[in-house]
């Protein structure tokens, strides 16, 4: 309710499960019935524009930061890498 006050009731609905099943279990396969789907934590993805519920034991990718590392690496004069950590 106070996403919705807050204006992200509009946002769609991203399941993240398992992609072996309807359900929550990678044993059940395909689109089984007489399964609870629970749910475990809802995160709001503001910036991405989504709200992200999760499923079951899965686990999700941390974000990425605005500017890339890859944007410190160079060669120096002397045809070095610099910048990787």
């Amino acid at each position: 309710h106070a996403w919705e006050q807050a204006g992200y009731g509009h946002l769609p609905v991203c399941m993240a499960k398992t992609q072996y099943s309807f359900s929550t279990d990678p044993n059940l396969r395909g689109a089984p019935t007489g399964h609870t789907v629970p749910v475990r934590e809802v995160r709001l993805s503001a910036g991405a524009g989504f709200v992200v519920i999760i499923c079951g034991e899965i686990m999700t990718m941390p974000g990425l930061p605005k500017a890339p590392s890859s944007e410190k690496i160079f060669l120096n004069e002397a045809g070095q890498i610099e910048g990787l950590f």
